[in-house]
C-alpha cells in the first residue's frame, strides 16, 4: 500500500514538473574559454533563427568595457530587425555577483517584451558555470536545458597533449593550492551537458577519439561533438531535455565555498583586461613586427575594430585567440566611401553619409581603433604598450594625408564578413 502511494505521489509530481517545464522558456548557455569560438557559433544560430522563423532572444557577456561581441551580434540580420531581442552585459563577468544581478535584469526585460521559443546566452571566456547553474536551478520563468562548453581543439592538443594532461595539471594545482585558468577550463567541462570541439579540422583526425576519451575522464556524462565554423542546427537546441542538476549537486557543494571566495567582478583568475582606443590608424609594418615579437602565449584573447593606414577604406575586425590573428573586413568607413572618387553613389546618398559624418567627433571621420586585450597581466601590459607605438605619429599622418603608400606585410586576401 505504501509502495503504491509512493509511486502515485511521484507520478503526480512528475506530471506536475512536466507541465511546469513546458510552460517555461528553454535557455541554453554557451560557455567556454577565451577564443574557443562561442561568438561564431552564436552568430550562426541567430542566422538560422532568422531564416527558419524561430523566435530567439540573446544575451551576450563581455568582461571588458569594450563590448565587441555585443556589437558583432547586434550587426546580425536578426537583431537589426528587432533590437529588443538582444541584451548585452559588459564590464562584468556573468558569474560574478554583479553579473548575476545584471543577468536577472536582462531576463526580466526580455521576458516582459518578447515571446521567445529559446533564449541563448553567450558568456565571457572567464565565466565559471557554477553561479549560473545555481541561478537557473529554481528559476520561475526559464528552464535551463543545456550548458554547452566550447573547447579549442588546437589549444587542447598543444597545451594538454590532446586532453591527456587535463586532470594531472588540475591535481598539480590542487596540491600547490593554486587556482588558475586550468581549474576554470576543467570545471567548465565538469559542469557542461554538451561539449563542442572547435577548430577540429586543425588537428589530426585520428586524435579526435583520443580527445573524446580524455574528456570523458573529466566528465563521464558529457556528449562530445566536433563542429566546424559554428555549424550546429538550432532545432537540436529546441529538443533538449532539462539540465540534470542532480549530477552536479555534489560538485556544487564542494566548489561553492571556493568560487564564492574568489568572485571578482572585473579580473577573475588573475586575468587582466585592457582597452586601447585611438582614432589613428595602425602603421601596417610596425603592427606586423609587434605582433610577431610580443604576442605572448598568455595573451589568451584580443579583439576589436581598427583600420590600417594602407587599407583606409575598410573597417577591420581584429580577432586573436592563442597565437593566431585574423583580419576580417566587416564594412566600409563612411569617410572612406566619400573620399573614393569611384563610389558610384547618388548625390542624395552622399549627402546622407556626410550628415552622419558631421556627428562624428574624431579627426578621421568615423574611422577609429577600439581593441581589448585579455590575458596574463605582465604580458598584456607589455603587448598593449607596444601596440600603442604602432599608431601613426604626426609625421606619418601627414604622409598618409599626402597619399603615401605604406609597406603592408599583412595577407592581401582577408575574409569579408557580414550579411
Amino acid at each position: 500500500m505504501f509502495h503504491r502511494q509512493y509511486l502515485n505521489y511521484h507520478k503526480i509530481n512528475y506530471i506536475k514538473n512536466l507541465k511546469e517545464t513546458s510552460s517555461k522558456v528553454p535557455i541554453v548557455i554557451l560557455n567556454g574559454f577565451l577564443g574557443s569560438g562561442k561568438t561564431t557559433l552564436f552568430i550562426n544560430l541567430l542566422a538560422q533563427s532568422k531564416k527558419k522563423n524561430i523566435p530567439v532572444c540573446a544575451i551576450v557577456n563581455d568582461m571588458s568595457e569594450l563590448d565587441v561581441d555585443g556589437e558583432l551580434i547586434g550587426n546580425t540580420e536578426l537583431v537589426e530587425s528587432n533590437r529588443n531581442i538582444l541584451e548585452s552585459i559588459n564590464s562584468f563577468v556573468l558569474s560574478s555577483k554583479k553579473g548575476i544581478q545584471k543577468l536577472d535584469q536582462a531576463l526580466k526585460k526580455l521576458l516582459s517584451t518578447q515571446k521567445p521559443e529559446l533564449i541563448i546566452i553567450e558568456t565571457s571566456g572567464s565565466c565559471h558555470p557554477l553561479p549560473l547553474v545555481e541561478f537557473f536551478k529554481n528559476h520561475g520563468e526559464v528552464n535551463l536545458t543545456g550548458v554547452f562548453v566550447l573547447v579549442d581543439s588546437l589549444m587542447l592538443s598543444h597545451d594538454f597533449n590532446y586532453g591527456e594532461n587535463l586532470i594531472a595539471k588540475m591535481q598539480q594545482n590542487i596540491s600547490k593550492g593554486i587556482r588558475d585558468t586550468v581549474n576554470l577550463l576543467v570545471e567548465q567541462i565538469m559542469f557542461c551537458s554538451h561539449l563542442i570541439l572547435t577548430k577540429a579540422d586543425r588537428i589530426e583526425e585520428n586524435k579526435l577519439s583520443d580527445v573524446a576519451t580524455y574528456i570523458q575522464e573529466v566528465n563521464p556524462y558529457v556528449s562530445t561533438h566536433s563542429v566546424l565554423f559554428g555549424n550546429l542546427k538550432i532545432e537540436s537546441l529546441l529538443e533538449l531535455p532539462k539540465y540534470d542538476f542532480f549530477k552536479v549537486d555534489q560538485l556544487i557543494k564542494e566548489l561553492k565555498p571556493v568560487i564564492d571566495s574568489e568572485k571578482k567582478d572585473d579580473q577573475p583568475y588573475d586575468l587582466e583586461s585592457r582597452v586601447i582606443k585611438d582614432d589613428r590608424p595602425f602603421h601596417p609594418e610596425r603592427l606586423w613586427e609587434v605582433c610577431h615579437k610580443y604576442l605572448g602565449n598568455k595573451i589568451y584573447r584580443s579583439k576589436g575594430f581598427f583600420w590600417l593606414a594602407s587599407r583606409d577604406k575598410h573597417s577591420l575586425l581584429w580577432n586573436q585567440a592563442g597565437g593566431g590573428i585574423s583580419l576580417e573586413i566587416i564594412g566600409s568607413w563612411r569617410a572612406g566611401i566619400i573620399e573614393d572618387e569611384n563610389h558610384g553613389l547618388s548625390e542624395m546618398e552622399i549627402n546622407f553619409l556626410k550628415e552622419k559624418l558631421q556627428k562624428e567627433s574624431g579627426p578621421f571621420g568615423d574611422r577609429h581603433c577600439d581593441l581589448t586585450v585579455i590575458g596574463d597581466k605582465k604580458q598584456v601590459d607589455q603587448f598593449t604598450n607596444k601596440l600603442e607605438t604602432c599608431f601613426l605619429n604626426e609625421k606619418e599622418i601627414k604622409l598618409w594625408e599626402d597619399g603615401h603608400e605604406f609597406k603592408d606585410p599583412w595577407p592581401k586576401k582577408i575574409v569579408r564578413t557580414g550579411n
